[in-house]
């Protein structure tokens, strides 16, 4: 249902217990970042990110491990520091539907994602202001109602990925035009009662 990246090179999470287990911001966050940069860092400097101590950090990053979401990555150098990456660049967030406890594992990993970009949104419109004016040009909240078919609706996500593709972070990156920066582009999908 929810996805993070691109689902053709991502991971499919169906199992209640690694829902939940990503049900927590700061996980949300580190994963989202390992996935979305492709970096490998420290608990360290996972707590800058996250905003919290390094020791809270690295027992998120270890939970996160446990379930295959994280792994340790090689050393950059006298292998003192222990390094953390993402294991996937994406992530596919499915619960069966079918199994109640399944159901409430990504009910409530979504509603953190909900919240997260909802937070994301208001950070956006009380910093406005602050802005060039370029960028506050290109900012766009779209809301439509369409009608459609499963199998349109089917086509209109994989256009509109298809769109995004180019754009990715982690592959642009290195290579991005004066004056890139990061966007955060919140698109939902699904019918109405």
């Amino acid at each position: 249902m929810a996805e993070q990246g691109n689902g053709s090179a991502g991971a499919r999470i169906t199992d209640a217990r690694t829902l939940r287990a990503l049900a927590h911001p700061a996980r949300i966050e580190i994963v989202d970042h390992l996935s979305t940069t492709g970096a490998s860092v420290t608990a360290t400097e996972c707590a800058e990110l996250v905003g919290l101590s390094p020791s809270a950090t690295s027992y998120h990053l270890r939970e996160l491990a446990k379930y295959g979401l994280v792994e340790q990555a090689p050393s950059r150098g006298d292998g003192r520091e222990r390094l953390w990456r993402a294991v996937n660049s994406s992530l596919w967030i499915e619960g069966d539907v079918d199994v109640p406890e399944s159901r409430a594992a990504e009910r409530a990993l979504v509603d953190v994602y909900l919240e997260r970009d909802l937070h994301r949104v208001r950070d956006f419109m009380d910093r406005q202001v602050e802005e060039p004016r370029e960028w506050r040009e290109a900012s766009g909240f779209m809301g439509q109602q369409l009608l459609v078919t499963p199998a349109e609706l089917v086509e209109l996500n994989e256009k509109v990925r298809a769109l995004m593709e180019p754009y990715r972070l982690r592959e642009r990156q290195a290579h991005a035009p004066a004056g890139a920066r990061q966007v955060a582009v919140q698109y939902r999908t699904f019918p109405m009662r």
